[in-house]
C-alpha cells in the first residue's frame, strides 16, 4: 500500500537515503539487517542496518532527523522539528510482530516477523523506486491496483525530493520507455518488440554480455527490469542512443544520421512547408504527394530497420499474422501503416496505425520492419 505524504511536505516523495557502497573488510561482524518497533535510526546514533551480504547500507540522511517503525506496524521519516515527513500508511491489522528489513538485493520491507516470504510483505521500497533500478525492481503499472512504478531524478544532488526528471513504461497500445522532463516528452524507447525495443538496436545484439530481459505483460500487471549479466558482476543498464530525439523531423518522416539532412520525408510524401524544410525547420513533417483513393490504393512501402512510430492510439491484434494484417489494412481506410508485434520466430501479431507517423528512426543494424501505405503512383 502507498505512503502518503502530508499535505505540508506534499514535494517530498519517498525515499530512504540508499547508498550502495563496498564495505570495507573490517566491517563489524554483527551488523544486523533488521528494524524493530523499539528502534530508531537518527543522525545523532550514527546508527545504520547492513544487508546480509554487506551491499547495501541504509540510515538517516541529514535532510531527515529520524527514521522508526510506530506501533501500528508502519514506518514513519520524522524532520528535525520531529514533523511527520512521510509514512507508509498501512492500515491493515497485524497480529504478530513487525520488523523492518533490508534484503540482500536492496529492497527494505516491512513484514511480519514470523515469515519472509514476499506474498507477506507488509509494504516494500521497490514498489517506490526513485531514480535507481536495481536488479529484481520494476518498471511497469500494476494492471488491478493501477500503481505505477517509475523512476523520478532528485531535485539536486543534495536533495532527493522529486526533481523534474521522470523515466516510465508506457501501457497504451505496446509498452515501451519514455523519459519526460516534467511533461514534456524527451525521448521514447520504440515499442516491445519481444527481443527489446525498436528504438534500442543494441539491445538485440549484445554479445558482450547475457542479456536477461525480463518483460512481464499479463492481466495483472505490464512490466520490466533488464538484467545484464557480465563476468564480474550483475548490472542493469539503458541507453538513450546518441542523437536519438527524432521528434524534430515532424509527422510522416523519419531521422536517418547517415543522411544529410538528417530528416527525410518517406517515399511517396514531400516537405509540408518546403521552403523552411530547405533552411533546416523539419518540425512540420510531410504530406502525401497525393491523396489515397481508399478503394483502389492497397501498396506498401517496407521500411527496414526502423524505430517504429507511437503506438499509444494504434490497433494491436496479437492473434493474427502479418499477411492478415496487410488485409486489414489495406481495407481500411484510415490505416497508414502496419507491422509484426513481435519479431520473434519470423514475427507474430498486427500493429495497425491509423494516423500520421511521427518520431522514427532508421538504423545500419536492428531495428523492425514498418510497411507504410502508399498510393499506386508512389
Amino acid at each position: 500500500m502507498r505512503g502518503v505524504t502530508p499535505n505540508y511536505y506534499h514535494s517530498y516523495t519517498f525515499f530512504f537515503f540508499f547508498f550502495v557502497v563496498l564495505l570495507a573488510l573490517f566491517l563489524h561482524v554483527f551488523s544486523i539487517n533488521t528494524l524493530s518497533s523499539t528502534e530508531t535510526l537518527t543522525i545523532s546514533s550514527n546508527r545504520t542496518i547492513v544487508s546480509p551480504g554487506n551491499i547495501f547500507e541504509l540510515g538517516s540522511s541529514k535532510l531527515q532527523q529520524a527514521l522508526e517503525m510506530i506501533s501500528y506496524a508502519n514506518l514513519v521519516l520524522l524532520d528535525h522539528s520531529g514533523t511527520l515527513v512521510w509514512s507508509t500508511n498501512l492500515t491493515r491489522t497485524v497480529k504478530s510482530p513487525v520488523v523492518a528489513e533490508l534484503l540482500d538485493n536492496g529492497n527494505f520491507v516491512l513484514r511480519d516477523s514470523k515469515g519472509n516470504y514476499q506474498n507477506r510483505f507488509l509494504w516494500q521500497s521497490f514498489d517506490y523506486p526513485v531514480d535507481t533500478l536495481l536488479p529484481e525492481m520494476k518498471i511497469g503499472r500494476d494492471l488491478k491496483t493501477g500503481h505505477e512504478t517509475f523512476l523520478s531524478s532528485w531535485r539536486s544532488p543534495y536533495d532527493p525530493s522529486s526533481g523534474d526528471f521522470s523515466f516510465k513504461l508506457g501501457t497504451q497500445g505496446l509498452p515501451e520507455f519514455y523519459l519526460f522532463k516534467k511533461e514534456f516528452l524527451l525521448y521514447r524507447s520504440g515499442p516491445w518488440n519481444g527481443v527489446g525495443f525498436s528504438g534500442i538496436p543494441t539491445m538485440q545484439n549484445w554479445s558482450y554480455f547475457d542479456v536477461v530481459n525480463n518483460f512481464i505483460e499479463n492481466r495483472e500487471e505490464v512490466a520490466y527490469n533488464g538484467i545484464r549479466h557480465h563476468r564480474n558482476g550483475t548490472c542493469l543498464a539503458f541507453y538513450r542512443p546518441r542523437n536519438a530525439i527524432c521528434t524534430k523531423c515532424g509527422r510522416d518522416s523519419y531521422c536517418d544520421t547517415k543522411t544529410s539532412p538528417t530528416c527525410n520525408c518517406i517515399k511517396g510524401f514531400v516537405p509540408k512547408n518546403v521552403t523552411a524544410w530547405a533552411l533546416g525547420d523539419t518540425f512540420e513533417g510531410c504530406v502525401r504527394k497525393s491523396r489515397l483513393n481508399c478503394h483502389r490504393d492497397g501498396f506498401f512501402l517496407l521500411m527496414k530497420r526502423m524505430k517504429l512510430p507511437g503506438t499509444s492510439t494504434a490497433i494491436v491484434d496479437k492473434t493474427i499474422g502479418l499477411n492478415e494484417c496487410k488485409e486489414r489494412c489495406s481495407k481500411d481506410c484510415n490505416c497508414t501503416g502496419f507491422a509484426n508485434k513481435d519479431i520473434q520466430n519470423g514475427g507474430s501479431g498486427c500493429v495497425i496505425w491509423t494516423g500520421e507517423l511521427m518520431d522514427m528512426r532508421n538504423y545500419v543494424v536492428g531495428g523492425q520492419d514498418l510497411y507504410v501505405k502508399i498510393g499506386l503512383y508512389n
